[in-house]
């Protein structure tokens, strides 16, 4: 398969999905938007990823790329073809959905437990670690389902039309150098200084088991979703 990915900022990019892609035999192109490039058409690729990007209320006026995405995303809701949103993607697909986005009551940042959601198809633990990184939220679309929530985040992500989309707040993907260069180089998210549920630089990076234990998650969760249009 060739996959498309949007990315939305130099430091929040792929990370370990281009490796998951690559040694599972996928082909990927890497588009990046806030450089000027745009996708080629959804019908040249076999699967769409929308990475996580700038937080708080976007216009088309701030990002001239962001018009041209939305009519992409659109147009991947109506194909059948598999697409996911992570952080700000997630946010882009709940939107197009439907589905309330907003400024959430405190700033998630670090690590923090996720509880699956009773009826969420994914192949993911019951409960388990996943690293946070934003203030905004979004509500659960018509005919979604639930992914699972946090302590500060009732809805962590869902999936629609049978796990062919899902959108994550959280982030799987992420490993020490991606949030090493997070760390250096973006603000965090608003109220990120006065939140109960975000962590200090130190916490994020004490344990490197902690991205470790992020790959099988991940591999399952990728695996699943690209399988989600094949046949039955």
């Amino acid at each position: 398969m060739h996959v498309h990915l949007l990315q939305h900022s130099p430091r929040q990019g792929p990370a370990r999905i281009a490796d998951w892609l690559a040694s599972m035999g996928h082909s990927y192109t890497v588009f990046h938007l806030y450089a000027g490039e745009f996708p080629l058409r959804l019908a040249d690729g076999d699967a769409l990823i929308v990475l996580d990007g700038p937080e708080g209320n976007i216009d088309d006026s701030q990002c001239p790329w962001l018009r041209g995405e939305r009519k992409l995303i659109r147009q991947g809701l109506d194909a059948n073809k598999p697409l996911m949103g992570i952080g700000f993607g997630a946010r882009l697909i709940a939107e197009a959905l439907g589905a309330v986005v907003a400024r959430g009551t405190v700033a998630e940042t670090g690590w923090h437990r996720v509880d699956l959601a009773p009826l969420s198809p994914v192949d993911l633990p019951e409960t388990f670690e996943a690293f946070m990184w934003h203030r905004e939220v979004f509500a659960l679309p018509d005919y979604a389902l639930a992914l699972g929530r946090s302590e500060a985040s009732p809805l962590q992500g869902f999936t629609w039309d049978d796990g062919r989309v899902v959108a994550l707040l959280c982030h799987l993907e992420v490993t020490a150098a991606s949030v090493t260069a997070l760390l250096d180089h973006q603000s965090p998210p608003e109220g990120s200084e006065t939140s109960p549920h975000a962590q200090a630089r130190a916490a994020m990076l004490d344990d490197p088991r902690r991205f470790d234990r992020l790959a099988p998650l991940l591999d399952r969760l990728l695996s699943q979703w690209l399988n989600s249009t094949a046949p039955r």
